[in-house]
């Protein structure tokens, strides 16, 4: 059983009047229940961000609102059925209609050689503004199921036959359709397909082939004539005509009418002199030589009516015709990608993009590696007569122009699928938890637009993502760990030696020197205190100092928070050469920086925004199941609807649910209900979704801040930590003010569990005993509590032995028992933390945890009413003043939502400090550092 104290009684308080229930309110809540320390702060004001105009559009960096092919956005899966994808290439939508060719020519897989047709997926596909149920499915956002299938006999079947027949195809990688008709470009057998209507059953024979003589051949012409094609992939209706781009050979094909008869001739060629010119299928030996009025592997073609567009894979462009071309060979009138028709480099950045700098060494100008007018490898151009969007495949992105360009290498005026413009984020190696990120792209290979969603055929994903338009932006990391929101690197510099007028210290941070001159009288405390004045009134500082005179110490906080804080490098150096005083540094930048935008399930978060509300609302105080619409918003993860506690136009406090711990990201919106009676959204955000990230709750303020800590016990307690192996016969002894000792002798099947429990029960049996016995949250360790409250129990000795030869360990932590306070009392400077002392430190995104029946008992949104005993799935470790803590209990806390409580033992030998700097940790990812204050009656300060 769990100890009475860690029933988490406030004073006399219950779960009813527990503070935490403040995360729900502002800071009205707060200042009241300061008011008296016997209640806790425990959500501090959270950072809004900077404001954005609200209007209607697709923003830089944005996660995609829904997924299609795959039953979350990072699953990756790789079976084939109706709601399941390969490696999509070829996008197709109209009249509600989705067709989705399921192949690539590019090497991803699997390729399941078939097109899946969605004819009702318009009907199926929410609006933006609407509201997903409340279904309890894990991903209402992932939506999509075909309604029929070509090229296969049913949703399972993937293979292929090297004899093409009317109902087969062999690597299809474009599709297209004008509502009426379907085409396909079956690459791998050198033709495209017609249907002349939209099939509704699976395997519908084509009607009409085109680039061969009939439904059964596919043959290879060279040279090339006005009828054969090899390798196409690309093809397009606009106003009647058809439009293949007959990739191998180098050109683009025209029909002015489409073709109701197999194997009719083309009307014109764009790209090549004429329809019989044979280019060079080896493109290490092709020319290159780009030009107004040729093509190198041209990958797409579409029109918007006006124009057509063409994705000129080879030379690393899209060329734009400002009208549709009329006769063969007729020139291109713009360029994107490069900034002449005579370039063909592979994202031409010394031509394009602003330059960064100069090289050190050769004075040569440096530049980004790509920039939002470089295009690598394009494979989708797609215009509606306003917008342009081209999927810049080698580089992982879309690029999205507002206008339609009329100059050349025009630059795009927002990026998605990456951060920004000059960064590819889609290394596994180097990002691997952006693998299949909802905000990501890896080769995208298709697009299609209707007016409102844009459809992406994420083809190494094995999915299409749907980016939708939105009325305002969330930043990038708006979703943050609600108890951390930030976590800053810390450095620390201490001052040693003598003191000697005019010898001079300077500080280095961040390229910037800090310098003070001793003065005559000068005490060590004054050369630190005016260094930190000096480097506080930086007009551009990097960092925030702050003392520690006992220890002689000035302790260095980024004011970037995050991972970018790791990188701020800081020295010291010292003159004239012969100067007395010295120093040492805890390294040449600060460490620690961690990012508290990645989530773990059930975490409580908070958004930071603007204008996300138009009323402040907050949950009542004892509610044991949180509101889906709170204020008017709605919180969407993945399309599973949030429960929320806190709602304003700057910030919303909501909860992650537990269902996503099987994705590595989500996709994250605000809905909003106005008081005007308009729905509006916000741009779907990706949240990078890790195991567990911890974060622990403090007042708000500068980080590193003081933390909400409690006092454990009211009793004075102790702590015995049993460890080794188990061996029959082995005696295991604790000792009582060395005159009352408790043995227990292992026998046969035993366990360190089993030894533990029974040392308790050997110590409970006596009811004359001062002192009571119970196991610890984790490990095998036996907390030891005096019986009675109060100071009587302080002091009393405690030991351990073992047997000769025994394998068990026994191990004392602290000499006696020590340290009765007030259970749930705060740690505040007139009633600090003593040294050996039991602390309670509050946190949440610790992940799931275990036995069973506790990640059983964890439900979304309601109370956690599971075991009192329960843990998370990864171990929970501690530092505090630079020494191990050791946990004793971490886990969910009962009563209360998403709230972890840690129970944390003191070093013995804590000097007294007002700021002891305090983290939890949990495999590599570490919480923000909180303060709390130490006295050590008995050690005194620190030297």
């Amino acid at each position: 059983m769990q100890p009475k104290e860690t029933t988490f009684a406030v004073g006399a308080s219950s779960h009813k009047t527990f503070p935490f229930a403040c995360y729900r309110q502002g800071e009205a809540c707060y200042t009241r229940i300061f008011a008296n320390y016997k209640m806790m702060k425990v959500f501090l004001s959270f950072l809004a961000t900077a404001g954005f105009a609200a209007a209607q559009g697709l923003f830089p960096g944005q996660a995609a609102r829904l997924v299609i092919g795959q039953p979350n956005f990072t699953a990756q899966a790789n079976g084939a059925d109706q709601n399941q994808l390969g490696a999509p290439g070829g996008l197709a939508y109209v009249n509600g209609k989705l067709f989705v060719a399921d192949a690539n020519r590019f090497g991803a897989a699997p390729l399941h050689h078939r097109v899946l047709l969605f004819n009702n997926f318009g009907a199926n596909l929410p609006a933006v503004t609407s509201e997903f149920p409340v279904s309890g499915a894990r991903c209402p956002a992932c939506i999509g199921t075909a309604d029929a299938v070509i090229g296969q006999s049913d949703f399972i079947s993937s293979d292929y036959s090297l004899k093409p027949t009317a109902d087969t195809v062999r690597l299809p990688t474009a599709v297209a359709s004008d509502g009426q008709r379907l085409a396909v470009a079956d690459t791998d057998n050198n033709r495209i397909l017609i249907w002349n209507s939209i099939p509704l059953t699976n395997k519908k024979a084509a009607d009409v082939v085109i680039g061969q003589a009939d439904f059964t051949s596919a043959k290879v012409f060279r040279p090339p004539n006005n009828k054969s094609l090899l390798g196409p992939q690309g093809v397009w209706f606009q106003g009647g005509k058809l439009y293949v781009a007959d990739t191998q050979n180098h050109r683009v094909l025209v029909w002015n009418t489409i073709p109701t008869s197999n194997n009719k001739e083309a009307d014109l060629v764009l790209g090549q002199a004429n329809f019989n010119t044979a280019a060079e299928l080896d493109l290490t030996k092709a020319s290159i030589d780009p030009k107004n009025n040729n093509l190198l592997n041209p990958v797409s073609v579409s029109s918007d009516g006006v124009r057509l567009y063409v994705s000129d894979l080879g030379f690393n462009r899209v060329l734009i015709w400002n009208t549709i071309p009329t006769q063969s060979t007729q020139a291109a009138d713009v360029v994107v990608g490069q900034p002449d028709f005579t370039s063909a480099i592979s994202n031409n950045v010394a031509a394009l993009c602003e330059s960064t700098g100069t090289d050190d060494t050769t004075k040569a100008l440096l530049y980004p590696p790509v920039c939002a007018k470089t295009i690598q490898y394009p494979r989708f151009a797609l215009g509606d007569g306003k917008r342009l969007f081209i999927a810049d495949g080698g580089n992982d992105r879309v690029l999205v122009y507002n206008t339609i360009p009329t100059t050349n290498g025009a630059k795009a005026d927002l990026i998605i699928g990456q951060l920004n413009d000059n960064l590819n984020r889609s290394s596994d190696f180097q990002y691997p938890l952006l693998v299949g990120a909802s905000d990501t792209l890896r080769t995208p290979s298709s697009l299609a637009w209707d007016g409102t969603n844009l459809f992406v055929s994420d083809t190494y994903n094995r999915r299409v993502l749907i980016f939708s338009l939105a009325n305002q932006p969330l930043v990038y990391n708006a979703v943050r760990n609600s108890a951390s929101l930030d976590v800053f690197a810390q450095g620390t510099i201490t001052l040693t030696g003598s003191l000697r007028e005019n010898d001079a210290i300077t500080v280095t941070i961040d390229a910037v020197d800090y310098k003070y001159t001793i003065k005559k009288d000068d005490k060590m405390n004054d050369v630190i205190l005016n260094l930190i004045k000096i480097i506080n009134a930086s007009v551009k500082p990097a960092v925030t100092a702050r003392p520690f005179l006992d220890a002689a110490q000035i302790r260095l906080s980024a004011l970037k928070g995050g991972l970018d804080g790791n990188t701020i490098q800081f020295s010291l150096a010292t003159s004239p050469t012969d100067a007395t005083i010295t120093f040492t540094t805890s390294g040449a930048s600060l460490n620690g920086g961690q990012d508290a935008a990645k989530i773990a399930p059930g975490t409580l978060i908070t958004i930071n925004g603007e204008n996300l509300s138009d009323r402040t609302a907050s949950t009542p105080a004892d509610a044991k199941t949180l509101p889906l619409d709170l204020g008017n918003v709605q919180v969407y993860f993945d399309g599973i609807r949030a429960p929320l506690l806190y709602v304003s136009p700057s910030k919303i406090n909501a909860q992650v649910p537990f269902e996503v711990s099987d994705a590595s990201s989500i996709s994250a919106y605000v809905r909003t209900k106005r008081d005007n009676g308009q729905i509006t959204v916000t741009s779907p955000v990706g949240v990078p979704v890790v195991p567990q990230n911890p974060g622990i709750y403090a007042e708000e303020g500068i980080d590193p801040r003081p933390g909400v800590i409690m006092h454990y016990s009211s009793s004075a307690t102790g702590t015995v930590s049993v460890d080794g192996s188990v061996k029959t016969g082995d005696v295991a002894t604790i000792t009582f003010e060395g005159a009352r000792s408790y043995s227990y002798t292992v026998v046969d099947g035993d366990t360190l569990e089993s030894i533990r429990d029974n040392l308790i029960k050997v110590i409970n049996a006596n009811t004359d005993e001062t002192v009571t016995a119970f196991a610890a949250g984790v490990f095998t360790r036996i907390r030891l509590r005096y019986k009675k409250p109060g100071s009587d129990g302080n002091g009393i000795t405690y030991a351990t032995s073992t047997s000769d030869g025994a394998q068990v360990i026994l191990t004392a932590t602290t000499p006696a028992l020590c340290c009765a306070n007030t259970a749930g009392a705060r740690v505040t400077k007139d009633n600090p933390a003593l040294p050996g002392e039991t602390i309670v430190v509050y946190a949440t995104g610790l992940g799931l945890v275990q036995p069973d029946a506790a990640n059983l008992a964890t439900v979304t949104g309601s109370a956690y009413n599971g075991p009192l005993i329960n843990r998370p799935n990864e171990f929970v470790s501690s530092l505090a003043g630079g020494k191990t803590a050791n946990v004793l209990f971490a886990g969910l806390r009962t009563g209360v939502v998403g709230l972890y409580e840690i129970h944390l033992e003191l070093n013995s030998d804590l000097p007294t400090d007002d700021f002891v700097e305090l983290t939890i940790a949990q495999d590599v990812y570490v919480s923000n550092v909180v303060t709390f204050p130490v006295f050590n009656p008995n050690a005194g300060t620190v030297p």
